[in-house]
């Protein structure tokens, strides 16, 4: 199905960046400094993309009002910000899909739940310092409440002067789709990112599916692969 979008948002985590693995790792050191050995990692990859109170679930079994909960929950966060950095990489053809989006003169950005001085600078390393900005930036706590409350995704549209209707914003959380379609804004599933059960998150509504980000230019009308050629070409130049 063609979708002729007037811009394009996206979630961070799980969709342009893989962090899993330095997500992870955090959880694990928290788990070594508590005495406990580390968990595999695929075990701990589908608690990525519902952030730092998940993680402390799975690594240390502390839900939110538990005595050691915010102790340890800040302990997470600390862990993760020292490494963020260390294995994060953009997932493959990220690049050249934004390559292809900006040839196409299509606005993006990005509408994360991540707070800014984790997202901000990891933004920088993996993005800007490639060229690559984004027209706009909404971090947990830029708005007064996060995905899915929709405020997010309407403040994004709004800096684009566009309205959420005419936006897609792409994501892989349950919270992506549930604050695209209280705004009426068309959300694309990135089937690729950190679902635990792919089958439940097909329940979830979303409008399209893609299984790797370079899936997106097929639904874009008006964009033969010989952009994908064209982006390729400049990306490895």
């Amino acid at each position: 199905m063609l979708i002729s979008p007037h811009a394009i948002l996206f979630d961070f985590d799980g969709t342009l960046v893989d962090s899993a693995p330095d997500l992870a790792g955090a959880a694990n050191d928290l788990r070594i400094e508590h005495g406990m050995e580390p968990l595999p990692y695929d075990s701990l990859r589908p608690f990525a993309t519902y952030g730092a109170r998940s993680l402390v679930k799975a690594a240390l079994g502390l839900v939110p009002g538990d005595d050691d909960y915010e102790q340890n929950r800040q302990r997470f966060l600390a862990i993760y910000g020292e490494r963020k950095l260390h294995n994060s990489r953009l997932f493959g053809g990220v690049l050249e899909l934004l390559v292809a989006i900006e040839r196409r003169g299509l606005p993006w950005g990005i509408v994360t739940n991540k707070n800014s001085r984790l997202a901000e600078p990891m933004i920088d390393v993996l993005l800007r310092d490639r060229a690559f900005v984004p027209q706009v930036v909404v971090c947990g706590d830029t708005t007064a409440s996060p995905k899915p409350h929709p405020l997010p995704l309407t403040t994004a549209a709004e800096s684009l002067s566009v309205a959420p209707q005419h936006c897609i914003y792409v994501g892989d959380g349950e919270s992506d789709v549930k604050a695209s379609i209280a705004c009426n804004m068309p959300c694309v599933l990135a089937a690729y990112g950190y679902i635990p059960d792919l089958a439940l998150a097909r329940a979830w509504g979303a409008h399209h599916e893609i299984d790797e980000p370079i899936e997106l230019l097929r639904m874009l009308p008006r964009m033969p692969m010989d952009s994908v050629h064209a982006a390729n070409e400049s990306i490895s130049k």
